[in-house]
C-alpha cells in the first residue's frame, strides 16, 4: 500500500507541474506585447484573466530588468512576490507550486519573467480520497487472490506429497509393501502416485514369491536330509538339487536387491521431479510480494511469506534426501586424509552461524585415516553443524572434538558439546530417516542428517552411537577402520573463543 501511495503522490505531482506549466507558456505567451512595449495596464488585464484558474492565487510579470512590471491579484503588496525572478521551472512549497517562465519574443529575445503560484491543497484532498477509495480496493482483491491461491496449492500440491511422503515412511519403518498412497487427481503427482503404487505392487508380489520360495527350500531340505539318511546311493542327487534350490534362493535375493535398488531410484526420481513445481511456487510467490507487497496488510505478507518458507522448506527437505539417496550409490574412494585439517575447513565454513555467539573449541589431536574425502567431509559437516545449532540458547557454547582410546582396532572420534542434550531412551531413533527429538520451533532440521552419518559410516565398515542427557549435552561418537592410519603432523590441542 504505502508503494501504491507513492507512485499515485508522484504522478499527482507531475500531473500538477504539467498543468501549471501549461498555463505559464500560454500567459507567457499572451504577454509579448505588454512587456515589449512595457504596457502596465495591457499586462495587469492579462494577469487578470487568470481568476479563471481558481488554483492560481499570485502572478506577476517582471521587466527584462527585473522590475516588477504588474502583479495578480492587483491589490496585493509587492513583498507577497519575489523581489528577482529566479530560475526558470517550478517547485512545490508545502501546499502550492510556484516558479518562473520566461516570456520570450519570435522564440529568442527575452522580454521579461512570469512567475505563478499555484494552490494544491484542494486537489491533493481530491486525489487523496479517490485514491484511498483505489487503495482499498486493490488490498480486498489481492486478499481474496492469496486466499483462494493458498487453498489450491494446498489441495493440488499439498496432499498428494504428505500422502507420498507418509507411504514412503511407512514402507521404510515396517518394509510394508501392501501400502498404497492416495491419488488425489490425474495430474503430474497423479501420475507419479499411480507409478509408485504399482512399484510397490511389483515388489510386494516379488516378496511374496521370495518368501513361497524359501519355504519351499526349507521343506525340501528337510525332506532331502531324511532321504539322505535312509540312502546314500541318493547322497549326489539330494547334493545337485539342494545346489539348485539354493541357487534359485539367490536369484530370487538378487531379485528382490535390484527391487530395493529400482525403488531407491524411483525415490531419487520423485524428489527430482517435485522440484520444479517447489521452484514455481516460491517464484510466484516471490513475484506476488513484490508485485503487491506494498498494497497488502499484515495478515497478507504473512499468508505469501508462509508459502513461500513452506516451498523453501520442502525443497530443503527434497535436497537432502537427494544427498540421502546420491550416498547409498555412490563409489567409494579411499584416500589418506588429514582429520585436523577436514575439522579446521568445516569450523570456518561455520563461522557465519556464530556471528554475535561466544563459542570455545577445544580440538585434541586427531589422527589421519583412509576415507572418501567428500563422504567424510559430509560426516563432521553434520555432527558440528549440529553442536553449533543445539548450543544455540547457551551463554557460552563448549565444543569438544577428540580422538577417543580404542582397543578393538579401530579409529573411534567424538564431538561432544554442552547444548540441549536427548532423553537416552529415545537413543535408537537418533540415526534414522525423519525421526527428530526436538520440534522445529525449537531447533531447525529435516531428520536426514543423522541418517546421512550412519548411511556414510557404515559404508566406510564403522559404527555411530551417541550419550546425553536432557539438558546436560550430548556426545557423538562414530568409528573407522584404523588400517593404515597415522598421527597428523599438525594436530594440535587448541582452545579458542569466537565471539
Amino acid at each position: 500500500m504505502p508503494a501504491f501511495f507513492i507512485y499515485e503522490f508522484r504522478t499527482f505531482r507531475q500531473s500538477t507541474i504539467r498543468q501549471l506549466s501549461s498555463l505559464g507558456e500560454i500567459t507567457a505567451a499572451n504577454s509579448t506585447a505588454a512587456l515589449a512595449f512595457e504596457d502596465r495596464a495591457d499586462a495587469t488585464e492579462i494577469l487578470a484573466a487568470l481568476t479563471a484558474q481558481h488554483q492560481v492565487v499570485a502572478a506577476c510579470l517582471y521587466e527584462q530588468n527585473g522590475r516588477l512590471l504588474a502583479k495578480y491579484p492587483e491589490n496585493a503588496p509587492d513583498t507577497a512576490f519575489p523581489a528577482t525572478p529566479g530560475p526558470t521551472g517550478y517547485n512545490f512549497e508545502h501546499s502550492f507550486l510556484a516558479g518562473f517562465q520566461p516570456v520570450v519574443q519570435s522564440g529568442n529575445k527575452r522580454l521579461g519573467t512570469l512567475y505563478l503560484r499555484f494552490d494544491t491543497g484542494t486537489i491533493m484532498a481530491e486525489w487523496l480520497r479517490v485514491s484511498l477509495g483505489i487503495g482499498g480496493s486493490v488490498t480486498v482483491v489481492v486478499l481474496l487472490v492469496a486466499y483462494a491461491l493458498s487453498q489450491l496449492l494446498q489441495r493440488q500440491i499439498s496432499r498428494p506429497i504428505v500422502s507420498l511422503a507418509e507411504s514412503a515412511k511407512a514402507v521404510s519403518d515396517r518394509s510394508d509393501y501392501s501400502v498404497r498412497a492416495i491419488k488425489y487427481g490425474d495430474d503430474e503427482l497423479g501420475l507419479l502416485t499411480d507409478a509408485f503404487n504399482q512399484m510397490l505392487a511389483q515388489i510386494e508380489r516379488q516378496n511374496l514369491a521370495l518368501r513361497g520360495s524359501e519355504a519351499e527350500l526349507e521343506q525340501r531340505v528337510i525332506k532331502r536330509t531324511a532321504e539322505l539318511a535312509a540312502a546314500n546311493t541318493e547322497l549326489e542327487k539330494s547334493r545337485s538339487e539342494i545346489y539348485q534350490s539354493a541357487q534359485r534362493v539367490q536369484a530370487s535375493n538378487q531379485q528382490l536387491q535390484a527391487a530395493n535398488k529400482e525403488l531407491e531410484s524411483f525415490s531419487y526420481s520423485i524428489s527430482h521431479d517435485l522440484r520444479a513445481p517447489l521452484r514455481h511456487i516460491d517464484g510466484f510467490a516471490g513475484l506476488l510480494a513484490k508485485h503487491a507487497g506494498g498494497t497488502l496488510d499484515e495478515k497478507g505478507n504473512r499468508y505469501l511469506a508462509t508459502i513461500s518458507a513452506s516451498a523453501k522448506r520442502l525443497g530443503q527437505l527434497i535436497d537432502e534426501l537427494l544427498v540421502f539417496s546420491r550416498m547409498g550409490r555412490t563409489e567409494l574412494r579411499h584416500t589418506p586424509l588429514n582429520s585436523r585439517a577436514m575439522v579446521d575447513e568445516v569450523i570456518r565454513e561455520l563461522q557465519p552461524d556464530l556471528q554475535g555467539r561466544q563459542v570455545e573449541w577445544k580440538i585434541g589431536e586427531l589422527p589421519s585415516v583412509q576415507a572418501d574425502p567428500a563422504m567424510l567431509r559430509q560426516v563432521w559437516a553434520n555432527l558440528l553443524g549440529n553442536a553449533v545449532k543445539y548450543t544455540r540458547n547457551r551463554p557460552v557454547a563448549r565444543i569438544a572434538i577428540e580422538q577417543q582410546p580404542n582397543g578393538t582396532g579401530e579409529t573411534v572420534f567424538a564431538v561432544r558439546d554442552n547444548g540441549a542434550g536427548f532423553d537416552m531412551q529415545y537413543a535408537s531413533k537418533l540415526f534414522g530417516v525423519f525421526q527428530r527429538l526436538h520440534t522445529v520451533n525449537e531447533f531447525e532440521g529435516t531428520g536426514i542428517g543423522l541418517a546421512n552419518v550412519h548411511r556414510i559410516v557404515q559404508r566406510h565398515g564403522g559404527r555411530v552411537w551417541a550419550e546425553g542427557a536432557v539438558g546436560e549435552g550430548a556426545t557423538f561418537f562414530f568409528s573407522l577402520p584404523a588400517n593404515g592410519n597415522t598421527p597428523a603432523s599438525t594436530s594440535l590441542n587448541q582452545s579458542s573463543s569466537l565471539s
